[in-house]
């Protein structure tokens, strides 16, 4: 049998194998697309469209709002003459796979028909039932999201949560103590959504941190108002522009004193000594919770480009290896990268890999990732799927392209002879599956 033939058997085999989606940025009660422009412009078609030449390359207005009616419409009416220079990127097939999959849609998008294709989306806005049933055809078991994203509990029953709220390691286009404001934005107060990349103009905090003992009872009031027990995790981003290194105390209240006149260097005392005393109290609940975090996406005045450089992946193993006690897992956006750290998780028995993250999930990419980590790491410590999803339709797309990739990696093997078809199988139920509960706890919906 070729290796086509393999890859149609696997693909069929694989719908059946089970998943659990970590993680994602769903909103419980309202899983799915609001409209068209949930759809159409999800940020990685926005970059797509962006790149074509679109004028706009900002996200639309972000949770906890919603775009406005008549931002949802010129963004849409925008877009549209770019539509067919981006036809051949995988973020347009995506597109293509929802509209055609989920709502039956055939048609190019055009000025004509947009109103009527966004009709449909709307009219299934809110049919949770519908949701729900994307969720079991996919067989996802369980999905992740954020906390502040749980709305009322609606879907709980789908749900396991993590939390995304202060990041202290992410730095902002054209900023230099984001560190300090990222703790004060979470100083006295309950864990809520992170501040979106590209924020801009700040909005003032209710505390200001102006000396050591305000930082020590910052971080003390963060590590302690994690929602132990109702979340696995904890995420965060670790940029590669920053020089992780230790602080003294001398250094960081000298920092503290220049925060007025901010630069690089300031950058990197204020988040090297933040981060490093939230990692000294996180490790001792070390048992209950997970640091993930994101590497490799650096800011750019509207999103991010891929870039990391060797040093950051060297004090990325320095730190892991400081905090044996607590559990890390990196989403990576550098398929360059990711031979290195498959490296130091061969290596590191606290540091596990996860999905294809932002500029990694493109399948020729994605791809060279799978194949990377099934030849090095057991599957223990690797996850092979997270969508990242805003709305269950891009969780449908993303979870297409991911089991088409596998499908194709895990029929070379068998082509080759490295696995038979039933060890191809077992290794996708365990990256797919078994491997998030073991690394995150996890729980699968029966």
């Amino acid at each position: 049998m070729n290796t086509a033939n393999w890859v149609a058997e696997l693909e069929q085999a694989l719908a059946e194998v089970p998943v659990l989606d970590i993680p994602t940025h769903l909103v419980g009660g309202k899983l799915g697309a609001r409209g068209l422009h949930d759809v159409l412009l999800y940020h990685m078609v926005v970059s797509d469209l962006y790149a074509a030449g679109c004028p706009s390359g900002g996200r639309l207005t972000q949770y906890p709002d919603w775009p406005t009616p008549a931002e949802a419409r010129a963004r849409i009416e925008e877009s549209l003459p770019f539509l067919g220079a981006i036809r051949n990127t995988s973020s347009a097939w995506g597109v293509r796979l929802i509209l055609t999959d989920l709502y039956g849609w055939r048609e190019p998008v055009t000025t004509e028909n947009w109103r009527r294709l966004d009709a449909l989306v709307r009219e299934r806005a809110d049919d949770r039932q519908w949701h729900h049933d994307i969720l079991d055809r996919l067989n996802i078991r369980r999905t992740g999201t954020e906390i502040a994203r749980r709305g009322a509990g609606e879907d709980d029953e789908r749900f396991q949560y993590a939390l995304e709220w202060g990041f202290f390691t992410r730095c902002q286009w054209g900023e230099f103590d984001t560190a300090l404001y990222e703790l004060e934005r979470c100083w006295g107060r309950r864990p809520e959504s992170p501040s979106p990349i590209g924020a801009g103009a700040r909005p003032p905090t209710e505390r200001t941190i102006r000396s050591l003992d305000d930082v020590r009872a910052a971080v003390a009031h963060y590590v302690k108002s994690i929602p132990y027990g109702q979340v696995l995790a904890t995420a965060t981003h670790l940029s590669t522009d920053i020089d992780y290194r230790s602080v003294t105390d001398a250094e960081m209240a000298q920092a503290l004193a220049r925060r007025d006149q901010a630069g690089p260097l300031e950058r990197d005392l204020y988040a090297s000594y933040v981060n490093e005393l939230f990692l000294t109290e996180l490790e001792k609940h070390g048992e209950e919770i997970v640091f993930q975090f994101s590497f490799a996406a650096e800011p750019l005045p509207f999103e991010t480009g891929s870039r990391v450089t060797q040093r950051t992946i060297a004090q990325l193993a320095e730190m892991i290896g400081r905090h044996p006690r607590l559990r890390f897992q990196c989403f990576l956006a550098s398929r360059h990268a990711n031979q290195s750290l498959c490296t130091l998780a061969r290596e590191l028995p606290n540091f596990s890999l996860a999905g294809y993250w932002w500029h990694n999930f493109f399948p020729t990419i994605m791809r060279g990732v799978m194949a990377e980590r099934l030849d090095m790491l057991p599957v223990n410590k690797q996850v092979g799927f997270f969508s990242d999803a805003y709305s269950i339709e891009w969780t449908y797309a993303k979870a297409i392209l991911v089991r088409k990739q596998l499908a194709r990696v895990l029929a070379e093997r068998v082509a080759q002879g490295q696995y038979s078809v039933p060890d191809a199988v077992a290794v996708a139920r365990a990256v797919l599956f078994e491997s998030p509960q073991r690394l995150l706890g996890m729980v699968p919906r029966s």
